[in-house]
């Protein structure tokens, strides 16, 4: 670690979302200048740490930030774990050293200062607040099998925190988690075709784990954390469960197919059964759920049916 960043997480373990602390303790405590805490204190509001100040009572976190523990992290990891303070973007990490690396492999960041969302929107990254990861997997198949990897990775993000006991949880078709009906982690899958039998994905998912309201206001839609929870999950030790839960149903999804995750999606499916919207721009199409198939083709029903939709294109809403 560069002192660039060891200085600011010197920093950010003085400080607490709770009580101020004043620039003097800090500084005292580091054996820094009051100016170069300023400094620091100033860079890391550019990373999206919101931290208030206040002449005479000194700082204070907006909201609670949880480092990664990188020693445990790497320690507890079967694969190699690569981890960053500071990244462009985990997914755009991985593509680039696709051929040197092993199913399981994951790269974790603090902060990514061009995270990447589903149809090219932006992922918010605020320093130290959420998970930001992604985990390389290369499947010994065609890329035709690699359909519906996105529902399997919702079903292991949402059993791996259901065992942690959050509660509330469930999923939306084809790509998020929400928790009580607010949106709390996504997936983006990235896919090449390695050889005629071999295919190469990037799975990278975020987590929202502390949301400031400052960060929460540049949102465009329902959100959620899990800073919610009277006990929130270790974010160290949540990580490294997913890991593994996420290769397993990896080693699922490759040997069976989707078949054996249709239940665990329907049972937490938020729109199953209920009357839907589906937008394909231009047009759209509305119907009742009927959850998704073996291919991880959405259902519709309606007049004329049941028709399975599928497509990067499609979005969601209810009715």
């Amino acid at each position: 670690m560069n002192d660039h960043w060891l200085r600011k997480r010197q920093i950010l373990a003085c400080l607490s979302h709770k009580v101020f602390v004043s620039g003097e303790v800090i500084a005292q405590s580091l054996s820094l200048s009051r100016a170069a805490i300023n400094q620091h204190i100033d860079a890391l509001k550019d990373y999206g740490v919101e931290i208030y100040s206040v002449k005479g009572k000194g700082y204070k976190l907006a909201s609670a930030i949880s480092l990664l523990n990188e020693t445990e992290l790497v320690n507890n990891i079967e694969n190699r774990c690569f981890y960053f303070d500071e990244i462009h973007s985990t997914n755009t990490f991985m593509l680039e050293h696709a051929s040197e690396l092993k199913s399981g492999d994951v790269c974790v960041a603090e902060f990514q200062s061009a995270g990447r969302g589903r149809r090219g929107r932006k992922w918010l990254s605020p320093y130290g607040h959420h998970i930001y990861a992604s985990l390389f997997w290369r499947l010994n198949k065609d890329i035709s099998h690699a359909s519906g990897l996105s529902l399997v990775v919702g079903c292991s993000i949402v059993k791996t925190l259901q065992d942690l006991g959050v509660e509330g949880l469930g999923v939306k078709w084809p790509n998020d988690i929400y928790l009580d009906h607010k949106k709390l982690a996504g997936i983006l899958i990235e896919l090449r075709q390695h050889s005629d039998v071999k295919t190469e994905l990037i799975i990278g998912f975020g987590i929202n784990m502390s949301m400031s309201v400052e960060q929460g206001d540049l949102i465009d839609q329902p959100w959620s954390d899990l800073s919610v929870m009277a006990n929130m999950p270790d974010k160290t030790d949540l990580l490294i469960k997913l890991h593994q839960q996420i290769k397993r149903d990896l080693v699922m999804f490759e040997q069976h197919g989707l078949e054996l995750f249709l239940d665990r999606w329907n049972q937490n499916d938020l729109f199953i059964n209920r009357e839907i919207t589906l937008l394909m721009a231009p047009n759209s199409v509305t119907g009742t759920c009927r959850g998704i198939d073996k291919n991880g083709a959405i259902l519709l029903e309606n007049e004329q049916g049941v028709a399975a939709f599928v497509g990067g294109e499609i979005s969601l809403r209810a009715t």
